[in-house]
């Protein structure tokens, strides 16, 4: 069985919200589903999230929604540059 990391599932967070509508945002109970977190460690980190400007809550009639942000979507391709970056070397993220 492979483990996640915690960057690991910060994209994988950041991957569902930026799938998701990009007006209405996504659901806390889909990131919980999709993402295969709890949801104290699935709260703790959206607060981070949204803190670092990586998420944005979004207010609607039924409660806050998430969606990426600008920043959000850097971070995405960054890491995405960087993980193709470490496996041409051999080495797994």
């Amino acid at each position: 069985m492979v483990y996640r990391n915690s960057l690991r599932i910060v994209v994988d967070i950041l991957t569902i919200a930026k799938d998701a509508d990009s007006e209405k945002g996504v659901g806390i109970t889909t990131l919980l589903r999709k993402g295969n977190i709890s949801y104290s460690r699935l709260s703790r980190l959206l607060k981070d999230l949204v803190k670092c400007g990586l998420i944005e809550e979004v207010y609607a009639k039924r409660g806050v929604r998430y969606r990426i942000s600008d920043q959000g979507r850097q971070f995405l391709i960054a890491y995405s540059r960087f993980e193709e970056f470490a496996q041409s070397f051999g080495l797994r993220l």
